[in-house]
């Protein structure tokens, strides 16, 4: 294995070299088309607004099974701040060390060869394998997979299986499968008052003493138990701001932040009607905008999680755990077209930080899991 495994972190080097920090790709995907094209995939570039993306495709008939992923990573931050230059990748005391090592440029070097490999061991293969490639990920994420999948529902073309390369594990390659993610709903909610002096409070209406029950009532309510696949849906405010800056002034208005991460227990109605609720409750005069960043998906045990959980447990000997923990990810334009999706990819305990790395010896395992996944369900 020691070709393939160098030929992983060879790939990797070269596609954490280019800077493509969201939403350019500075060159990674040329990189990828490239040796895709070597091995019989047919390539579609797909450039929607400032964004490149491409949807890559091997074999005519049967199955179709996506690797998908982003090579667009997060800043850096000063590089100053940096052991190594964050674009500049090393392998130090066995670690990958650069920008996007485990987030993740490093599964999507995985994945081209283990399909590298794998084709040149069953190049008759059953069913399709394909690659949706995306640089908006770390963005906005309005112009990549979202559009993609867009394209792909023109074309007709269905996705049965979907591996995203999203750095799921905790403690060792391949300890958590991630087989859902929660829904994620977001407000801004400002809460009108009247300004006035402090000394008199009776002409004024103090904004912030107004909504603080009411946000206190959310933060305490319990919005669902949860289930089997899902922990309880939780709310959480992330920014409170008002005030003139003066300490003798009441302010006018104030304005907050709120977010939920939700299960499949509550829908996104349910909460935004419960919450208008609390907010009518409490007698506000408020103006809210609500932003769904993504509906929870949930794939259960099936032909696609047997199959990694299997690749996993005989390519490193983990037990994998399918957890649906974590923030939100690409899966979650990708599930609603009927696809069993799952999340799988390196330890994910230095991504967005200074010094991201990961085990260098991981991403050969992780080539070795995506070409037993290929065996498992193409062979």
């Amino acid at each position: 294995m020691h070709n393939a495994a160098s030929a992983t972190l060879t790939l990797a080097q070269e596609l954490i070299s280019r800077q493509s920090v969201t939403p350019e790709d500075a060159g990674c995907q040329a990189l990828m088309i490239e040796r895709l094209k070597a091995i019989g995939f047919e390539i579609y570039p797909l450039r929607f607004g400032d964004v490149d993306n491409f949807w890559a495709v091997r074999g005519s008939q049967g199955p179709l099974l996506a690797f998908a992923g982003h090579t667009d990573v997060v800043p850096t931050g000063p590089e100053t701040h940096w052991q190594h230059p964050p674009f500049e990748p090393v392998i130090d005391d066995g670690y990958l060390c650069g920008r996007g090592a485990a987030d993740m440029k490093g599964s999507l070097a995985s994945m081209v060869v283990a399909c590298e490999e794998f084709v040149a061991e069953v190049p008759n293969h059953n069913g399709r394998i394909a690659f949706l490639i995306t640089s908006d990920e770390e963005g906005p994420a309005a112009n990549g997979t979202v559009k993609v999948v867009e394209w792909l529902e023109q074309q007709g073309e269905k996705i049965d299986w979907c591996i995203v390369g999203e750095p799921s594990s905790t403690a060792v390659l391949g300890d958590i499968i991630k087989n859902g993610r929660r829904g994620s709903l977001g407000a801004e909610l400002t809460v009108k008052g009247i300004q006035g002096h402090v000394a008199y409070p009776h002409l004024a209406a103090n904004p912030i003493h107004q909504v603080a029950p009411a946000l206190a009532e959310l933060a305490c309510t319990e919005w669902d138990q949860g289930n089997d696949y899902f922990p309880a849906t939780t709310f959480q405010i992330s920014n409170f701001n008002s005030g003139t800056g003066a300490t003798n002034v009441i302010p006018g208005e104030a304005h907050i932040v709120f977010n939920f991460r939700f299960s499949t227990e509550v829908t996104e109605a349910d909460l935004r009607q419960r919450t208008e609720n609390v907010l009518q409750k409490h007698g506000l005069e408020y103006d809210i905008q609500w932003k769904l960043s993504g509906q929870p998906f949930l794939t259960e045990r099936g032909t696609l999680v047997e199959a990694v959980v299997s690749a996993v447990a005989s390519a490193t000997g983990t037990q994998s755990q399918l957890s649906t923990s974590g923030g939100t990810s690409d899966g979650r334009f990708i599930a609603p077209t009927g696809a069993q999706v799952v999340e799988l990819g390196p330890v994910n305990a230095t991504i967005h930080k200074v010094d991201e790395r990961v085990r260098a010896e991981d991403l050969n395992k992780l080539t070795r899991v995506y070409c037993q996944t290929l065996r498992n369900l193409l062979a």
